[in-house]
């Protein structure tokens, strides 16, 4: 007979959703994903180790394991021999990275903006002092995966659970908000669902000051947030401030109570494109079973006006947490379809390429003038 744990006990034992207060239950108790949690994420194909196990970094950081690798560096399990052994998270920057100045400014601005940041929903840093022998962060251990990751295995989440998830999320955005800084790549893979129940926004390399005037915008990706969840005022590199934060919070919350991510069928940089001439598919036309009162919450964040958007975390929490009385106007049934438009302003890619083809024919001209032109020409 199975042994029911301490664990599934006490998550069966809580009758309601708290607000994650030390004298409360974790803000995610109760919720099907903490209940059924899928464990961590697999790593795929073998990954080569910078770091072998065993290894001490700095006389400090005991390595353990491989625990994660994005496209910009690879996450270690180790014991911090400087706290008794207690285990942290080791980041390091791929090669790659190391060698490009502009992404390992974004890897070191992570680590800079992160530790200045203390909420219980975001992601702690650990200080190092003195010389280190090799670019890393030392963060907190996080036991759990990412919303990536659940979304990857149930797709999509039960209603209760997308709407509790983006209300949390939230908290973390009014904080930063609060702050007077701005997330700028908010996505599934930053937020960690953890087995204690509880949730963490991570990775700060994009945090932006809300006095800053105009985004950042180029053809990497890594670098420059991912295209799926940008606002458009984002694709357009204009001014960005909380309400970019929240149409991203919306697209994630589009996808957790759809399974599907908005603009279907179109590459990255197309679908970001698309965001800024029209309007998402209504989520009742992927999910009819959803609340007609969660799909005006979907649509409200995600309108392509930052004007008509919600103007602040605190309210968007607000709507999540009480869907039953928010009032339907409509938004679905006044949808537009995206349409292709030529602009440069709302295509920096579109306008640095046809620039760059500009300068090379203008030289290409001018060569063809000279040597045409030349006295020595034709004799």
């Amino acid at each position: 007979m199975h042994e029911v744990s301490a664990y599934d006990r006490a998550l069966s034992s809580v009758a309601h959703l708290g607000a994650g207060k030390p004298d409360g239950p974790p803000p995610l108790a109760g919720l099907e994903c903490c209940r059924n949690h899928p464990g961590h994420e697999g790593l795929g194909q073998p990954i080569e180790k910078e770091m072998p196990e065993g290894h001490v970094l700095d006389g400090r950081f005991v390595v353990r394991e491989v625990v994660g690798r994005s496209a910009m560096a690879t996450v270690y399990r180790a014991e911090d021999m400087a706290a008794g052994g207690r285990s942290v998270a080791i980041k390091v920057p791929l090669m790659s990275i190391m060698s490009d100045p502009v992404l390992h400014g974004r890897f070191e601005r992570e680590e800079t903006v992160g530790s200045t940041l203390n909420h219980p929903l975001l992601l702690k840093y650990i200080q190092v002092d003195g010389p280190r022998s090799r670019p890393y962060i030392a963060m907190e251990y996080l036991d759990g995966c990412t919303l990536a990751y659940i979304l990857h295995l149930t797709r999509p989440l039960p209603e209760k659970d997308a709407l509790r998830i983006a209300s949390v999320v939230c908290d973390a955005l009014a904080y930063l908000h609060g702050r007077g800084v701005i997330h700028r790549d908010l996505k599934p893979s930053n937020i960690m669902i953890c087995r204690d129940c509880t949730l963490h926004v991570m990775d700060f390399g994009l945090v932006e000051e809300l006095r800053t005037r105009r985004g950042l915008l180029a053809g990497l990706v890594p670098l420059f947030g991912t295209p799926e969840y940008m606002a458009p005022e984002q694709v357009r590199n204009a001014r960005n401030d909380e309400r970019t934060d929240i149409y991203s919070l919306g697209v994630i919350l589009y996808q957790m109570l759809t399974g599907a991510l908005p603009f279907q069928g179109a590459e990255p940089w197309a679908s970001a494109q698309m965001r800024v001439t029209g309007d998402p598919e209504a989520p009742r036309e992927l999910n009819p079973e959803l609340s007609a009162q969660s799909e005006e919450i979907v649509l409200h964040a995600m309108r392509r006006k930052p004007s008509e958007r919600y103007p602040a975390a605190a309210a968007f929490q607000a709507e999540l947490d009480a869907p039953e009385k928010v009032h339907v106007t409509g938004l679905s049934l006044r949808l537009q379809a995206p349409r292709w438009r030529l602009s440069l302003e709302g295509t920096p890619i579109l306008s640095g390429l046809l620039i760059g083809f500009g300068v090379l024919l203008a030289l290409a001209t001018l060569v063809f003038f000279v040597v045409h032109h030349s006295p020595g020409h034709g004799r």
